[in-house]
């Protein structure tokens, strides 16, 4: 299955973004602020997560009963 990204347009974010990068960057520059962003979003997505367990009250012991849990569907 493709995934598709529907546009929609840019949002201002996005704008003032563009137009704070609108100059000659080299690869490493790029590089950079690439993974800056990428960790940026990682911290609020681990954020998240820990929300979740926290509300769900979700424990180390949740998680080894998973790990153990069989998963697969018996063959045909």
């Amino acid at each position: 299955m493709r995934n598709t990204i529907k546009n929609v347009g840019l949002n201002d974010v996005q704008i003032g973004l563009l137009r704070m990068f609108n100059r000659p960057m080299s690869i490493e520059e790029s590089v950079e602020i690439r993974d800056l962003l990428s960790q940026h979003y990682a911290n609020k997505l681990f954020d998240e997560v820990d929300r979740v367990v926290a509300e769900k009250g979700i424990t180390e012991a949740d998680y080894e009963n998973l790990r153990n849990e069989h998963q697969r569907t018996k063959m045909k």
